[in-house]
C-alpha cells in the first residue's frame, strides 16, 4: 500500500487517495492508464510545496489499491472515468478544483472541464492527447511484448492489487479497432478553463501534433515542450514541472479573482 494512503467509499466502492496539506483551491491529480496513487511518487509533495495548495492523488476504481471494476471497461472508458472524477469531487465536497492530469488523465481532465467548466479553475496537462496516433499503437505493442518477457509486471505489482487486469485493460482498449477513431477534439469547444500543456520532446507515445490539435480548439492554451523528457514529465523533470505547474495554478487563481472583482 502506498505510504499515507487512506480510503473513502463512493457508492459502496473503496477508493484509495493521498492528501498533501496546503491552503486554497485543491489540485486534483489524474493518473495515467497504468497509474495509481503510489506511481506519482513524491510529486504530490513537490507540487504542494511549489504551489502552496492542497494536492490530492487518488487511484480510480480498478487501479492501485482501490476496489476492482465490476466488469472490463469498454471504449468509452475515458467518459466513465470523467464520471468517476466528478463523483469523487462531490464525495470530497470539492466545488472548485485545479486538475493536473498525466497521459489518459489529461483526456479525463478535459472531459471534466468540458462538462463542468464552473468547477474547474485550471488545467495542467502532461503528455496530453485527444486522438489516437499510429506511433501510440506501436509503442503499446512494444510494451505488451515487454510485459510478457520483462520485469514490467513485477514493477506494476508494487503499485496495483491486480497488475495483470490493469495492463490487459489498457492494451485491450487502445489496440481495439473500434478505438482507432477515438477523438475528443470537438468536445474541447466547451472548455473555458485556463490550460497549460506540458510535452516531453522524447515522448514515444504521442507527438507534438497533439498540442496543435488542442490549441486549434483552445487558442488560449499555453504549451511547453521540455527537452530531455519523455512521456512522464513529472518523473523526468519533477522539480521543473512542479515549479511550472505551481506558478500556473497560482496565476490562474489570481486572474479568476480579478475577473470576479475580488
Amino acid at each position: 500500500m502506498a505510504s499515507n494512503s487512506t480510503f473513502i467509499e463512493i457508492d459502496g466502492t473503496a477508493i484509495e487517495l493521498r492528501k498533501v496539506a496546503g491552503v486554497g483551491t485543491p489540485i486534483l491529480l489524474l493518473h495515467e492508464a497504468l497509474g495509481s496513487v503510489s506511481l506519482w511518487g513524491t510529486f504530490p509533495e513537490r507540487l504542494a510545496a511549489a504551489s502552496g495548495y492542497p494536492v490530492i492523488a487518488w487511484s480510480r476504481q480498478g487501479f492501485g489499491r482501490s476496489d476492482p471494476l465490476p466488469e472490463r471497461p469498454g471504449v468509452d472508458f475515458l467518459d466513465r472515468a470523467a464520471d468517476q472524477t466528478l463523483a469523487f469531487m462531490a464525495r470530497l465536497g470539492i466545488d472548485r478544483v485545479h486538475l493536473h492530469g498525466h497521459s489518459d488523465g489529461t483526456a479525463i481532465a478535459l472531459l471534466v472541464a468540458a462538462r463542468a467548466p464552473d468547477q474547474v479553475r485550471s488545467l495542467v496537462l502532461e503528455a496530453p492527447h485527444v486522438s489516437v496516433e499510429i506511433g501510440t499503437l506501436k509503442a503499446i505493442e512494444q510494451m505488451r511484448d515487454r510485459f510478457a518477457s520483462g520485469d514490467l509486471r513485477e514493477r506494476l505489482a508494487r503499485h496495483h492489487d491486480d497488475p495483470d487486469t490493469v495492463f490487459e485493460n489498457w492494451v485491450g482498449i487502445w489496440l481495439d479497432p473500434r478505438f482507432r477513431d477515438w477523438s475528443i477534439e470537438t468536445r474541447l469547444r466547451q472548455v473555458r478553463t485556463p490550460t497549460l500543456l506540458i510535452h516531453g520532446r522524447d515522448d514515444v507515445y504521442f507527438s507534438v501534433d497533439q498540442l496543435d490539435r488542442i490549441t486549434a480548439v483552445i487558442p488560449s492554451a499555453n504549451a511547453v515542450v521540455l527537452p530531455e523528457c519523455g512521456h512522464s514529465p513529472f518523473r523526468d523533470q519533477p522539480i521543473l514541472v512542479a515549479e511550472i505547474s505551481g506558478k500556473y495554478v497560482r496565476t490562474a487563481d489570481v486572474d479568476d479573482a480579478r475577473a470576479h472583482g475580488q
